[in-house]
């Protein structure tokens, strides 16, 4: 299956990170992680009004992404954003085990299922999220639309809790409700895991 790349693309025209970040429970201390961060808005949008006392990454392994984010991160003084340019298919070695309480992805799981590698990407990120940490997943739902990416490589919420399982998650929370409104409902959903075991 051919490699889908969406560098730089950003959701934040059709998706409202409110709508999205008061959905995720966040209490306000939590190390949150925006995985395959894009241009990072959902990891300064959380950090800036959902985590006052928290800590969120900005992961992305396009560097021109990061590159920006690191320079809006001195200019706000944004000292609790972490921006890392690595790969979350294989590369997470600068973040420790079990340290992370929410590992978010927005737009992001279509792309491992057009390369085939959903099941490393889960069991690569399952070493540094907490027990009952949880895992969020915001996606495209799998209908046809005028925008994104093909039907084929889009995951209906039934195929990633099948995946989750397998790893010793549990789905906690399903919104079929989110983003723009179409012939057939609304074009997203959220679909939220929890960590089980330390497995």
């Amino acid at each position: 299956m051919q490699e889908h790349k969406h560098h730089a693309k950003s959701s934040i025209k059709f998706l409202d990170s409110d709508e999205i970040l008061s959905q995720l429970d966040l209490k306000g201390n939590e190390v949150f992680m925006d995985a395959g961060c894009g241009d990072g808005h959902i990891a300064i949008k959380a950090i800036e009004d959902y985590l006052p006392d928290g800590l969120a990454y900005a992961v992305d392994n396009y560097e021109p992404s990061i590159e920006e984010l690191e320079e809006y991160k001195a200019e706000n003084n944004l000292e609790n954003l972490i921006n890392i340019n690595a790969d979350i298919t294989s590369d997470m070695a600068q973040i420790e085990d079990n340290s992370i309480d929410m590992i978010f992805m927005l737009n992001v799981v279509h792309g491992f299922k057009a390369s085939g590698n959903m099941d490393d990407v889960v069991e690569n990120l399952l070493r540094i999220l907490k027990t009952n940490g949880k895992f969020a997943i915001v996606e495209f739902r799998p209908i046809e639309w005028s925008f994104g990416p093909p039907v084929e490589i889009k995951y209906a919420p039934e195929e990633l809790e099948s995946i989750f399982i397998k790893f010793g998650f549990k789905k906690v929370y399903l919104n079929e409700d989110l983003g723009l409104e179409g012939p057939d409902g609304k074009s997203h959903y959220l679909i939220i895991f929890e960590k089980e075991s330390a497995k």
